[in-house]
């Protein structure tokens, strides 16, 4: 089954939250008149920092009374902290697999399985940081090899083949990458073993592989501030956490096609093409197809979620939170922020109704 995104970044039909009534999170009390009451703890990637900063204002905004808490201390911490219950819910930028599917989870019913909701989808942007230089165009290989330390100068004629008229200068590429375990890391892995398996022969991993030097950074900010302050410097970051002003590398696969940006729209095609993994009816974890027309370097971000709580009252809050950031109106508050590009068509439709059983 292919998705259909839809023109994800169409102006869509909102789908207001009513804060009806009911018990939640750590607060028993609860009517119709007052919205939603009660305290969840979410952790997980730091690509979802923006996205989430724009979905707790808006919840909290219509339910006073509640209170969303959200750290970002990265994919691997948010899923640990989910199975061991120091969260209610984890922001992932991959889908729990086959063997964390097994594991017993502390605020799950004992017995049921967790959910993959994929609620994010965003471009990461190769970033750099060259003096005099603010254009740079790179092919799949190019990109693979500089990250696998087989290019190693600004100057080298696979480079400058491909950016006629650009002066590029004779300096040392510092390629930078996240010193965490990181779903970006892994998204953007899995990114160049598929557009440029030659060269990537690395499997895709959450770790940077050790086998490639480079400067290591604790998160997006970490990275980002790492290039910033370098030079001769690239890497890689979800693109709600990178400056305006810092300059972005223009993908193409071979040099002959068309050049393109980390944008929401090109972000948005990939997915579009890709496949649903038939885990679970209420499961949704995606198996992107980056060789498709746009931009390959996207990472898909998940909630994952009790799909019965322990706690009756956290199961009713997390449903109602989780259904507000997956809900039209929801994906539209984020983009100012995170440039995120929002969920539409029949994964839209899917995960909305998924988030609907979650008690």
């Amino acid at each position: 089954m292919t998705l259909r995104t839809g023109a994800a970044l169409a102006a869509v039909t909102a789908l207001t939250l009513t804060a009806c009534g009911g018990v939640s999170g750590d607060d028993a009390a609860g009517s119709a008149s007052d919205g939603y009451h009660g305290t969840l703890q979410g952790v997980g990637a730091s690509s979802m920092r923006a996205a989430q900063e724009a979905w707790r204002a808006g919840f909290q905004t219509a339910n006073p009374k509640a209170t969303i808490n959200y750290s970002p201390d990265g994919s691997g911490a948010g899923r640990t902290a989910f199975s061991d219950g120091a969260a209610d819910f984890a922001g992932s930028d991959r889908a729990l697999n086959d063997e964390e599917m097994t594991r017993a989870f502390a605020k799950c019913v004992a017995g049921t399985s967790p959910i993959n909701l994929p609620v994010y989808i965003s471009p990461i942007a190769i970033i750099f940081n060259v003096d005099g230089v603010t254009e740079l165009n790179l092919t799949a290989e190019v990109i693979a090899k500089i990250f696998a330390g087989q290019i190693t100068n600004w100057n080298d004629p696979a480079i400058v083949a491909l950016n006629t008229g650009v002066s590029l200068p004779n300096l040392t590429i510092t390629p930078v990458h996240r010193s965490d375990n990181s779903g970006t890391t892994e998204n953007f892995t899995s990114t160049l073993s598929q557009v440029a398996p030659a060269v990537w022969t690395e499997r895709a991993s959450g770790d940077w592989p050790a086998a490639f030097q480079g400067e290591g950074a604790q998160g997006t900010s970490g990275v980002v501030a790492a290039v910033q302050s370098g030079s001769g410097t690239i890497g890689y970051a979800d693109i709600s956490g990178v400056a305006e002003a810092m300059t972005m590398v223009s993908y193409s696969l071979d040099g002959m096609a068309d050049y393109v940006g980390p944008t929401a729209e090109a972000a948005a095609q990939v997915v579009e093409a890709s496949e649903r993994v038939a885990a679970s009816t209420n499961d949704w974890t995606l198996e992107l197809d980056r060789t498709a027309a746009g931009y390959p370097f996207v990472l898909v971000s998940y909630a994952i979620a009790c799909q019965q709580y322990a706690d009756p009252a956290t199961g009713e809050l997390v449903n109602a939170y989780l259904s507000y950031l997956a809900s039209d109106e929801g994906q539209l508050a984020a983009v100012p922020q995170a440039g995120n590009a929002p969920l539409a068509g029949e994964l839209a439709q899917g995960v909305q109704a998924a988030v609907a059983t979650i008690e």
